[in-house]
């Protein structure tokens, strides 16, 4: 096995977009620290589309994408979406802002991108809370969060000491 070959990421989410696949790969790597984009592969010359982009990937923070353009066929939807765990509320706020900025923010720390991918922006307090063993302390914390759109995570805090 070739070293390159044991380095390889099994699994990498390929985002469908009707033409704006380099525009999103931009928009990304933009917002996320650690982020690079590796390749951009266009329609060969003599093709109908020749020029433009077809795919691209990138990592962000790490993380490694694709992005195609592959027609207006398929749009995003909730069903699936990108999860950012964050340490500090100045992180929630940062991706808050830049993902949802010309997109729709939603309830309880997910939202909508300008290009329709679903996105949660989840303090990494938030998980811990819910599951904490006592149940009161773990559903005011769930009563906290349904009515928030971005999470504050003092107010989180807050709730579970009741």
């Amino acid at each position: 096995m070739k070293p390159e070959e044991r380095d390889m990421q099994k699994i990498t989410t390929c985002l469908w977009f009707n033409d704006q696949a380099e525009e999103a790969m931009n928009h990304y790597t933009s917002i996320f620290k650690n982020s690079k984009v590796l390749s951009v592969m266009r329609w060969p010359k003599g093709h109908r589309d020749e020029g433009k982009v077809l795919v691209t990937t990138f990592e962000l923070d790490g993380v490694p994408f694709q992005a195609l353009n592959g027609g207006p066929e398929f749009n995003f939807t909730e069903a699936m979406s990108q999860s950012i765990d964050c340490k500090t509320q100045e992180e929630v706020d940062h991706f808050w802002e830049r993902l949802s900025e010309g997109g729709q923010p939603g309830p309880c720390g997910w939202l909508k991108d300008k290009f329709g991918v679903s996105w949660q922006v989840v303090p990494e307090q938030l998980p811990k809370l819910l599951m904490d063993p006592d149940r009161a302390k773990a559903g005011r914390v769930m009563s906290a969060m349904i009515q928030m759109g971005k999470i504050d995570i003092a107010k989180i805090e807050e709730a579970a000491r009741g």
